[in-house]
């Protein structure tokens, strides 16, 4: 386990107690915890003990089957940010986006016997200049174990491919370096620094006070449906592994791992459907064809006129 040796450690900051407890694995009768851990390929974890080791394998799993997406948000559907819709999203086969995914990890842990906390969050993007603090774009997760709190984030997409310990240092996991610290812009917060290797985000903060699902995914609504979402106007799907990242932006699908950077453009609907499921191993079972040619139509008009606009910027230059 790679990621799990810090250099320049400090005392962890203990998270205050929650105002409201995380919400129980009863409270949804649908889901199930044997079909939770079918999906992730995990079975012989069932009645495994809830320790760091099963915890790992947990997030492992989760990273590398259930991929982080937006496509829902693309197709005008997106999933409810309550547990039970977040599962279902889940065992259709499908993903989500941070609050989705991290929502559901958060019920399979807590069904588990984990003492897992949510907390309100804010990813700074790669357009940001300074760091957003916990501005409730992001959904955290901690959970506290063998003495430390534990960041545990199954919502990063191109990020964590395992838990991380709230110890100040660099973790290292495949080919990306990861930064943990105190954060600058939320008192008694943590900050994550990404590998910007991955060419994603730039980092993410959380507030260590936990709080309730409902209250860390108030801002759902808005940034799955407002036309002026980066979640609404790029869609976004990405895979973790032990060796890298995959990563569809729009139309442009890139792999980063250890033998460097290779892109290629999602030529046709027929290639993107295909992508979908072969790079990511997305279920597109309720998603119909014409739908999935529209989101591919759409994204690949707005990537032209990206790249257009990028190649007369860079001509002007020229000539500057």
């Amino acid at each position: 386990m790679d990621g799990m040796r810090p250099h320049q450690p400090h005392e962890p900051r203990k998270p205050r107690e929650s105002r409201e407890p995380i919400e129980s694995a009863t409270s949804s009768p649908a889901p199930s915890v044997a079909a939770y851990l079918a999906r992730l390929g995990r079975e012989d974890l069932a009645g495994a003990p809830a320790d760091l080791a099963t915890l790992v394998a947990l997030h492992r799993a989760h990273v590398e089957r259930v991929p982080y997406e937006s496509l829902q948000i693309a197709l005008g559907r997106p999933p409810d940010a309550d547990s039970a819709s977040s599962v279902a999203s889940v065992l259709r086969g499908h993903g989500g986006y941070c609050f989705h995914l991290n929502g559901a990890f958060s019920w399979l842990l807590s069904a588990l016997g984990y003492a897992v906390h949510h907390h309100r969050a804010g990813v700074q993007g790669a357009r940001d200049p300074e760091p957003v603090g916990a501005n409730g774009n992001h959904l955290a997760l901690t959970v506290e174990l063998v003495g430390h709190t534990w960041l545990v984030d199954v919502g990063l997409g191109s990020a964590l491919h395992e838990p991380v310990p709230l110890v100040e240092g660099r973790y290292r996991q495949g080919p990306f370096d990861y930064g943990i610290r105190p954060s600058e812009v939320v008192p008694g917060g943590w900050r994550f620094d990404h590998d910007l290797l991955a060419d994603s985000f730039v980092g993410m903060d959380l507030d260590l006070a936990p709080c309730s699902l409902g209250e860390a995914t108030t801002r759902h609504t808005e940034l799955s449906t407002s036309p002026a979402s980066m979640f609404v106007k790029v869609l976004a799907v990405q895979r973790r592994d032990a060796d890298g990242v995959d990563l569809l932006r729009s139309v442009s699908l890139t792999r980063i791992d250890r033998a460097g950077r290779r892109e290629r453009v999602v030529e046709s609907a027929a290639d993107f459907e295909g992508v979908l499921r072969g790079v990511f191993g997305l279920d597109l079972a309720g998603m119909p064809r014409a739908d999935l040619a529209a989101v591919w139509a759409k994204q690949a008009a707005a990537y032209a006129a990206y790249r257009d606009k990028a190649a007369h910027r860079d001509k002007k230059a020229a000539r500057a």
